[in-house]
């Protein structure tokens, strides 16, 4: 099996859809997140939706990915063989539920990487003024499949700073996963894949149980550096990447570690990874920008 890097660039069909204010507050009960800018429908501004909530919006785009490409000799088929691998999202502004907003993508990359082939989908979201709330950069791997055309887009992605030599963590936080929190996140989100509720499906496809959601994990981090390193301030974080490197299996506990910190002349940049109890890693490669507190923040 292979891809042809010359896809690079196809852009996807548009998708449009309105923030739903129970979808957004439910995303944030689903990883625990008891911010209050998340359910107080009183506050002044009204509630806004949790950084993360941004990969619930476009899944209903990347679980039909094959509808939305927009080239018709693409081979769809291999798709199949996909796992998810990276995520960087940049977060030019708060989502506000009860607004429209429009996203578009495309194909921003397709590499050869010694596991098969990295394919990176770009996703825009607008608002109704056609003004930037987020962009999505999610890179998928095929297993198994051959590039060809020595791939493409590489040096178009966003960049990511490089991280400080790791010493001593600055500050550590266990999670506990329960055993039905997969099944919290997938009815909460609609980010619906069976391996993760499903034990007989996780064990057909060759996994020894479900397993946690990546983006719950990745959830679960952006709620500590929010509460954490933004003081609850969820509009002072304007990034979030990493690579998904180990499987959480629900009933077992996961560590947080944030091991560097630089700061710039706008904000600090933040290194972090999650491994599980015994040590094994889940993400790699964290970073998270987060602004330093001003006049903007008031949203």
């Amino acid at each position: 099996m292979e891809l042809d890097s010359r896809y690079t660039g196809t852009r996807l069909k548009t998708y449009n859809t309105r923030v739903d204010a129970r979808h957004s507050m439910n995303y944030a009960a689903a990883v625990s997140d008891a911010n209050p800018v998340y359910f107080d429908d009183e506050r002044a501004g009204g509630i806004l939706a949790p950084p993360m909530f941004s990969v619930a919006l476009t899944w209903p785009i990347l679980e039909n990915i094959g509808a939305y490409i927009l080239a018709e000799t693409f081979p769809r088929e291999l798709l199949l063989t996909q796992v998810h691998h990276t995520e960087h999202l940049s977060f030019h502004r708060p989502v506000l539920p009860g607004e429209d907003l429009t996203v578009r993508g495309h194909i921003a990359a397709i590499l050869p990487h010694r596991a098969g082939t990295r394919v990176v989908i770009c996703l825009e979201a607008q608002d109704a003024d056609d003004c930037p709330v987020f962009t999505e950069y999610l890179g998928a791997m095929l297993r198994g499949v051959t590039c060809r055309g020595g791939g493409r887009g590489g040096a178009d992605l966003p960049a990511i700073p490089r991280a400080p030599d790791a010493g001593r963590a600055i500050w550590e936080k266990t999670v506990f996963v329960e055993p039905e929190r997969p099944h919290i996140y997938d009815g909460c989100t609609g980010i619906v894949f069976p391996i993760h509720t499903s034990r007989r499906f996780a064990r057909q496809v060759g996994l020894p149980g479900i397993i946690l959601q990546g983006t719950a994990t990745l959830a679960f981090v952006a709620r500590e550096i929010v509460n954490r390193e933004a003081a609850g301030d969820t509009a002072r974080l304007e990034g979030l990447a990493c690579r998904f490197s180990g499987m959480v299996r629900p009933g077992t506990t996961i560590r947080i570690r944030m091991v560097g910190r630089s700061a710039g002349e706008e904000g600090n940049d933040l290194f972090f990874d999650v491994t599980t109890e015994e040590g094994q890693p889940v993400l790699r490669n964290g970073w998270a920008s987060v602004r330093y507190p001003g006049d903007a923040d008031a949203v």
